[in-house]
């Protein structure tokens, strides 16, 4: 078996590894200006998808413009995310060089998808593959591939975790070879019960000021996960931008949720904003918490709620997610002031960061690789990943970092 690293090889971001010429799995875009998408050029005979994230999914309808189309293989909550994901990228960047596919490349998806459960075998490329709970998002997987004399297991991303919205992976299955992301391998997440009381508590205190909340959130798993914080402590939230039609496809799969009942709860909670009307900045006005795209104050109506509320120290911004460097968000976090639709805005409301991430730890980490001490590790998805590598063969493992472009062969 021969495994070729086209994305996320040292990187976060364009996840794409290609096994023996055939088999793709993920092919996703970094999000960066302008988009980076996987090297080199691919004709697979199938693609499995571990998850419905954009550095995991963005480009795979660019494989879909020729006259044979490969299966692709995935969840059913992955498939609609991946739909969501394809049309706002058409949205953004449709009819220009940053975009590598068209609005018929997005309509054949329908024509080439094969939606599979958690531990339910199927045959791709010639491969057997079986996905199990990665415990990161809804419907995220991590992927085992068998040509019958070496398993390989793809972790994609995952939690060791519990999260409101996503039990965490607890699927070990056999494998000779483990790819492993390795996102914050030198980071330690604090208590997620701290997390959520420091969070509430700052909500709280805000709309009791008389203030507004900003909570700008990833409007796939980070706005599921405010909303049910909310719904758990008793707070109203108002939500808005694409985490709404997000929120509405996963309520059409409660099996891959953790409670299905505390899902419908929080949706039953929240008040969704249709943004008509001037009605975003008369809720900027209130004494309200609003959960809004984007994370990383990249566009959607977080446009229009961070200014809206920016020149009152009593007003707070909660940051909930990981911001990319170079990013508004991550330029508010370090100097106090953002540019946002195109003018550097200063901001006066106070800026808080609470880390709900989706990731597993540096010893969330060690611990599910301390199950595959006679398996091969590849390290990637990430930002130190050969010094992660390193760390990990001192330790007794059999662990090395590929390079973007690298070829390793398994068998």
């Amino acid at each position: 078996m021969q495994v070729e690293f086209l994305g996320g090889a040292d990187e976060i971001g364009r996840s794409a590894v290609l096994i023996d010429g055939s088999l793709l799995l993920d092919y996703g875009m970094a999000s960066e200006s302008p988009p980076q998408y996987p090297v080199g050029d691919v004709d697979p005979d199938a693609v499995v998808v571990s998850h419905g994230h954009l550095d995991h999914v963005g480009a795979v309808p660019a494989l879909l413009s020729g006259t044979e189309q490969p299966t692709v293989h995935w969840t059913p909550p992955t498939r609609e995310l991946a739909l969501t994901l394809a049309e706002d990228t058409l949205k953004l960047h449709g009819g220009s060089p940053r975009c590598p596919f068209t609005e018929n490349d997005v309509r054949r998806i329908g024509e080439v998808s094969a939606t599979h459960g958690y531990r339910e075998p199927f045959e791709a490329a010639g491969y057997e593959v079986t996905f199990y709970n990665a415990g990161h998002i809804p419907g995220s997987a991590h992927v085992l591939v068998s040509d019958g004399e070496t398993r390989l297991l793809y972790t994609g991303d995952f939690h060791t975790d519990d999260q409101r919205l996503v039990s965490a992976t607890s699927d070990r299955p056999a494998a000779d070879a483990v790819i492993c992301e390795s996102t914050y391998s030198d980071v330690s997440h604090e208590d997620r019960g701290d997390v959520e009381a420091s969070f509430v508590e700052t909500l709280r205190t805000t709309v009791w000021q008389g203030g507004t909340v900003v909570v700008p959130a990833f409007a796939i798993g980070r706005t599921q996960e405010i909303m049910l914080v909310c719904a758990a402590h008793g707070i109203d939230c108002y939500v808005d931008g694409m985490g709404q039609r997000v929120t509405e496809q996963l309520r059409h799969h409660p099996a891959f949720l953790r409670d299905a009942d505390a899902f419908r709860g929080a949706v039953s909670n929240a008040r969704f904003v249709d943004g008509r009307d001037g009605q975003r900045r008369r809720i900027a006005d209130q004494n309200a918490v609003v959960v809004t795209t984007s994370g990383m104050l990249s566009g959607g109506p977080a446009m229009t709620y961070v200014p809206a509320i920016a020149d009152r120290p009593v007003n707070t911004i909660a940051m909930t997610g990981y911001q990319v460097e170079g990013t508004p968000g991550r330029d508010l976090l370090e100097t106090g002031s953002a540019e946002i639709d195109g003018r550097v805005m200063p901001v006066s409301a106070q800026v808080e960061a609470y880390d709900f991430s989706a990731h597993a730890d540096r010893e969330g980490l060690l611990s599910f690789l301390d199950a595959y001490r006679d398996s091969r590790l590849l390290i990637n998805h990430g930002d130190r990943c050969e010094s992660f590598a390193r760390e990990l063969r001192d330790d007794g493992h059999d662990a090395s970092a590929p390079t973007l472009g690298e070829t390793v062969r398994l068998s």
